[in-house]
């Protein structure tokens, strides 16, 4: 469950903002109120991580059923693990990005140093 918080605005009436409970079920807001949501951060177990991080290994994308029984087996809503899945996927692609860059700037760093004279060049005798 997500614990969410309404917070009050100064000179207006909270009556509008109404938070309900219901046998575990997320907490509900009235429409029309001046309340702010905010949602608490998830945080996933080691074990929870670790399965998400094999799953991810195989296929970058969950979806459907597949989604639907991964968030069942590690006792998450489907949102979660969709979510997850969004912000590895950027993580995934800005690692990749920095280790292209990282490649580029060796390759260029080699490319850009002068080459060494082999020692063979440097003994060469000269007749006159």
């Amino acid at each position: 469950m997500e614990d969410v918080f309404c917070f009050a605005v100064p000179g207006v009436d909270l009556s509008s903002c109404i938070l309900t409970h219901s046998l575990g079920a997320p907490l509900s807001w009235r429409s029309g109120g001046l309340c702010k949501m905010k949602r608490v951060r998830t945080v996933f177990t080691p074990e929870q991580l670790e399965r998400l991080e094999k799953e991810f290994l195989k296929q970058q994308y969950m979806v459907g059923t597949e989604r639907v029984e991964l968030a069942a087996t590690l006792h998450l809503t489907e949102t979660q693990v969709k979510v997850w899945f969004q912000n590895r996927r950027i993580k995934w692609r800005k690692q990749s990005q920095e280790q292209k860059e990282a490649k580029r700037a060796q390759h260029g760093a080699t490319q850009a140093a002068p080459a060494k004279p082999s020692e063979e060049e440097d003994d060469v005798d000269v007749e006159d």
